[in-house]
């Protein structure tokens, strides 16, 4: 059995009861962007963290598909967890890989942990292939709690966009929502975010630890929008084509 990767409040990671509304939201976002593979297409996972998007990627059909970070203990990790994914460390701002490499470029719920933000949009700009996608998603800034240290700067939709547009032309903008099932629960106890960071897990009541275990990632729904719509979202996604 292959262990759990530590977490470190970094990133999140699959099989830890506690991290499961945060698993199962950034999933509900790897899988809307699986339509996007194009057929036989390369993939490159970007700040690929624990490795679980890329394996979905993989299985989604994408012929190939590489898992770029820095981390070594994550690379490490996902060579045992997910042998048939490929990984490469590096610095997301200097990648080392070749122009015009990928045919999809993805990278989840990581520009926030960046300093250079425009260098790491001109990266995936520079090894998508002329036409190819590039898949973008970030905490939405005004929704998200305040004082993740781990995060060097938030974005609204509107700034995400404009970040993105320097260097490539976006194509679509959409929010990440809660769903039915969790919205009738936060109207009954309150936000599940801030439910969740009050106490500790092990202080949470009944009622919140029970969705947190049952969370899926059905329970959020993705919408496309446009940028200042995205205000109340709780991520948001951008997607863009290199026009090279």
């Amino acid at each position: 059995m292959t262990e759990t990767l530590p977490l470190t409040g970094e990133r999140t990671a699959p099989g830890i009861w506690h991290e499961n509304y945060w698993y199962a939201r950034h999933l509900a976002a790897y899988q809307w962007l699986t339509g996007l593979i194009p057929p036989a297409g390369r993939v490159l996972d970007a700040g690929c963290g624990e490795g679980y998007g890329a394996e979905l990627l993989r299985t989604a059909g994408a012929r190939s598909v590489v898992g770029l970070d820095y981390d070594p203990t994550a690379l490490h990790h996902i060579g045992k967890a997910y042998p048939q994914l490929r990984t490469l460390q590096g610095n997301l701002v200097q990648q080392g890989l070749a122009d015009d490499s990928f045919d999809l470029v993805v990278s989840m719920q990581t520009i926030e942990h960046l300093w250079d933000q425009p260098a790491f949009v001109a990266e995936c700009a520079r090894v998508v292939r002329p036409g190819g996608a590039v898949v973008l998603a970030t905490p939405n800034r005004l929704t998200f709690p305040p004082g993740n240290w781990y995060h060097t700067r938030e974005l609204s939709g509107p700034e995400f966009v404009d970040l993105v547009a320097a260097k490539m032309e976006v194509t679509t903008v959409a929010g990440l929502q809660h769903g039915p099932r969790l919205r009738a629960w936060e109207a009954q106890y309150g936000k599940i975010v801030d439910a969740q960071l009050a106490d500790d897990h092990q202080e949470w009541s009944q009622s919140l630890i029970d969705l947190v275990r049952s969370v899926r990632a059905t329970d959020f729904a993705v919408e496309e929008s446009t940028p200042t719509g995205t205000a109340d979202s709780l991520d948001l996604l951008v997607v863009a084509r290199s026009t090279r």
